[in-house]
């Protein structure tokens, strides 16, 4: 459960017309420069969502074990770049009421394919369509309506979205395509991610039933995602409904934008909600790419995206750099000391990421596996990363206050009233 709020309101009276801003850019400049940012960022995102595309079709044209993996590939890949998009959350309305027909996150699988019902059972008292299977069905009853799914669309996908008022309902987006590729993970904190085979994709050889349809909802879902991520894209377009809200306010509202979505996604989303949540409950269900044993990279390029706002700077997939004004740069000519505090628990944060990120790409342990309530090596590198972010967090707003700026950042129940965590 989040709390609304992180520790109340920061506020300073340190004037942006202060001597020590001298030799610093000029804030409309840096929020225009972050509206550039988003948007080269966002494009990013989308194109390498089309590399991926073309894997997936390719599998789906000639299922096998080689083409599976290609796209599994091209889905971790992808997912890197979108990642780095979350800091532009929490601050932007815009982006945030985008995001869940993109990311939505955890989602009740049974609504979309077939479960292994030992380990995910049969039924919910919360969600009447935990186990609808739309794959398998030609129609389902969504309340008091019954809707006609014999044709997958993106239309459909969305009004699946949330649906019942049920927010594990999640018809679109990165985790269901990932739940299509890889399919349930029912290794519980034990080694191994989800092993669907290609035959569930395979025409002639088919597994499991509705190849046909697993197969439409696969390339269905995929040009959906790649389509809501152009519509992320040109929302920070020159004539974008992003960047033209960001560019009406007044500097310091700009500037605290800025702030509230690389705090909020330290404080309340990464270190709360997609890890210390985890660590309390010890519950594999709660990594955040949880069948494809992808969460340390998730955790780790969200950690890049945090860099990539804050300094202004980012790497295109073809390996360009685009770089411009920042709010570091505000920070360090109105104070220096305060500027190598953030830089300092900029790269702590990021360093403590990668040991997390390190460890399972060695294979020595998967996030899941990190969550094991007797894996105390596991726990304590989650733990400093917890620890790393929440320093961040407090580090920025040693940022924001020596700018004069007054923000709210997202919390989260796991760090501020866990005792209430079930």
């Amino acid at each position: 459960m989040r709390a609304q709020f992180f520790a109340g309101a920061i506020a300073a009276a340190v004037s942006m017309a202060s001597p020590a801003f001298a030799d610093a850019p000029q804030a409309r400049d840096v929020i225009t420069h972050y509206a550039d940012l988003a948007h080269v960022m966002y494009d990013s995102s989308q194109s390498t969502a089309q590399e991926m595309q073309k894997a997936i079709n390719a599998f789906i044209e000639a299922p096998g074990e080689d083409s599976l993996a290609k796209a599994r590939k091209a889905w971790v890949d992808a997912r890197a770049f979108y990642q780095q998009t979350e800091a532009f959350r929490f601050g932007n309305e815009i982006v945030d009421e985008l995001e869940g027909n993109v990311n939505a996150w955890p989602l009740d699988e049974g609504l979309i394919d077939y479960v292994d019902t030992s380990s995910y059972g049969d039924s919910s008292d919360e969600n009447p369509l935990y186990t609808a299977n739309v794959i398998a069905s030609t129609s389902i009853r969504i309340g008091k309506e019954t809707i006609d799914v014999t044709t997958i669309t993106p239309e459909l996908l969305h009004k699946l979205n949330s649906a019942d008022g049920v927010e594990a309902n999640v018809g679109s987006g990165w985790h269901v395509i990932e739940f299509l590729l890889w399919g349930q993970d029912l290794n519980s904190t034990g080694p191994g991610a989800g092993q669907r085979p290609y035959t569930d994709y395979d025409l002639k050889n088919c597994t499991h039933g509705n190849c046909d349809r697993r197969a439409q909802y696969l390339k269905v879902a995929t040009q959906t995602l790649v389509d809501d991520l152009k519509e992320m894209a040109n929302v920070w377009a020159a004539d974008g409904t992003a960047r033209k809200t960001l560019m009406e306010k007044d500097d310091k509202a700009g500037l605290a934008v800025i702030f509230t979505g690389i705090g909020s996604l330290s404080y309340g989303e990464l270190a709360g909600e997609r890890m210390k949540l985890g660590l309390i409950l010890h519950d594999p269900e709660e990594e955040h790419d949880c069948f494809s044993d992808n969460t340390h990279n998730s955790h780790y390029y969200d950690e890049v995206g945090i860099h990539d706002v804050y300094y202004g700077r980012f790497t295109k997939p073809d390996g360009a750099e685009v770089k411009g004004p920042s709010i570091a740069d505000l920070v360090r000519a109105a104070d220096p000391k305060i500027a190598d505090e953030i830089d300092q628990q900029m790269t702590a944060t990021l360093a403590a990421l990668r040991t997390i990120k390190d460890t399972a790409d060695s294979g020595e342990m998967a996030y899941d596996m990190m969550l094991d309530e007797k894996n105390e090596k596991g726990a304590a590198l989650v733990q400093a990363g917890v620890d790393a972010l929440v320093a961040q967090a407090r580090a920025i707003e040693r940022g924001v206050s020596v700018l004069g700026l007054q923000i709210n950042v997202e919390g989260s129940d796991s760090l501020d009233n866990p005792a209430t965590v079930e």
